[in-house]
């Protein structure tokens, strides 16, 4: 671990105890997302590469169920789509597609989805490299991988590749391999490369226990990755159950784990042009 890094995380193993043991008992009456309303891998793929700042303004009913805001709404909007139209979230139909039809696609109320045409812009990047390297399927994608998330040649490292899976969080690549794990579409031999997301909710929740100390964006987001590593092994919990259970939780409690480190701190300004914190 680098000086800068270590300055970040002090890394004192009361205070890990203390708040592993506080996630145990959060996690003891948690029943984290099974993601069963999700049609399939493409589906999934899809609808990842574009989960940034939806810009509803407002919560809304779908088929008698909801409300529901913000990325729910975008995910349950497309879902519901591609079940009425299967292939409607595929490489095939996604591959040069429009702004308008992005409009339309998450169209509801009278508002539609922000940032339509940079999303068509990802989709359709992300469309030409599926078709290009994979058949067009993620199932391909997820074969290639042969169960490793990382390393060479692992489903992250193919992810980046492309611009929308890009972001130097990994939080849409981990969400999908999150989902395709939950739905028994792949199964992880490595599962030591499973990490927490240090978005902007983790990154505040590790600031205000005390387990990271304030820093430039990359230094805590580092530094927070690596510091719920260490609570998830002393807890027994796996990243990715941590990482939901954090989520979830923290958006409400950003003092869920404590105040040790300052009940005033907050995650670093979001960098300009950065769509995923």
């Amino acid at each position: 671990m680098s000086g800068a890094l270590t300055a970040r995380f002090p890394s004192d193993p009361q205070l890990i105890r203390q708040i592993a043991a506080r996630v145990r008992g959060l996690a003891d009456s948690y029943e984290p997302p099974g993601f069963g309303h999700v049609p399939g891998p493409d589906a999934a793929l899809f609808l990842c590469a574009i989960d940034h700042r939806t810009g509803y303004r407002r919560a809304h009913l779908l088929g008698g169920r909801g409300p529901f805001e913000g990325s729910a709404l975008l995910w349950e909007l497309a879902c519901a789509e591609e079940r009425r139209r299967p292939g409607t979230l595929s490489a095939p139909a996604l591959l040069g597609v429009s702004a308008a039809a992005v409009e339309d696609l998450f169209r509801i109320g009278g508002e539609t989805v922000a940032g339509a045409a940079e999303r068509a812009r990802l989709w359709d990047g992300l469309a030409a490299t599926l078709v290009d390297r994979y058949g067009g399927s993620a199932e391909a994608l997820i074969a290639a991988m042969d169960g490793r998330l990382g390393g060479a040649g692992g489903l992250i490292s193919r992810l980046s590749e492309v611009e929308a899976y890009s972001d130097a969080l990994q939080k849409k690549s981990f969400l999908f391999a999150k989902i395709a794990d939950r739905r028994g579409w792949l199964a992880v031999e490595d599962p030591e490369n499973w990490q927490v997301c240090a978005d902007n909710v983790l990154m505040r929740l590790a600031l205000r226990s005390g387990l990271v100390r304030p820093g430039e964006p990359e230094q805590v987001r580092a530094a927070t990755r690596d510091a719920f590593a260490r609570v998830a092994a002393e807890a027994g919990i796996e990243p990715p159950l941590l990482d939901d259970l954090l989520w979830e939780r923290g958006r409400e409690d950003p003092d869920l784990l404590g105040t040790a480190g300052g009940a005033e701190l907050r995650e670093p300004p979001r960098p300009d042009g950065t769509l995923f914190y």
